[in-house]
């Protein structure tokens, strides 16, 4: 007996529907982590990660007042040389939510000084 084209939709459904739940079953083992904690992202952050445990896909969320402090994603020469690269990406918008890749993330505040006043963190994810 052969299948009718319902069946062709339902199976389609079906994985669908399969997908989707899988994406949000990896999205809900996401944690949340506000850097710096009620102080938010500030000065002498380098130590912040201590202690913590990572995993791609968690969210850092940096909150700050954007007429003093920025958040650069970077590698790891420009921050261990507090420097911004071509390739980096700045945010800016005071309340950032960025997902951490599997391995290192790094990350500094670029504004004159900040940096180099420990305004910068290290993320290891697992």
């Amino acid at each position: 007996m052969s299948q009718g084209r319902g069946s062709a939709s339902r199976a389609a459904a079906v994985a669908l529907v399969l997908i989707y739940l899988l994406a949000q079953a990896e999205y809900a083992r996401a944690a949340t982590y506000t850097v710096g904690g009620s102080s938010g992202w500030t000065f002498n952050m380098v130590n912040w990660p201590k202690g913590k445990s990572f995993r791609a896909g968690d969210i850092l969320i940096f909150k700050y007042d954007p007429t003093t402090h920025n958040v650069v994603a970077l590698d790891k020469g420009g921050y261990n040389n507090c420097r911004t690269p071509g390739t980096a990406k700045v945010y800016n918008s005071g309340n950032d939510r960025i997902k951490l890749a599997k391995g290192p993330n790094f990350f500094i505040c670029n504004f004159p000084g900040h940096c180099e006043s420990a305004m910068k963190i290290a993320v290891n994810a697992a």
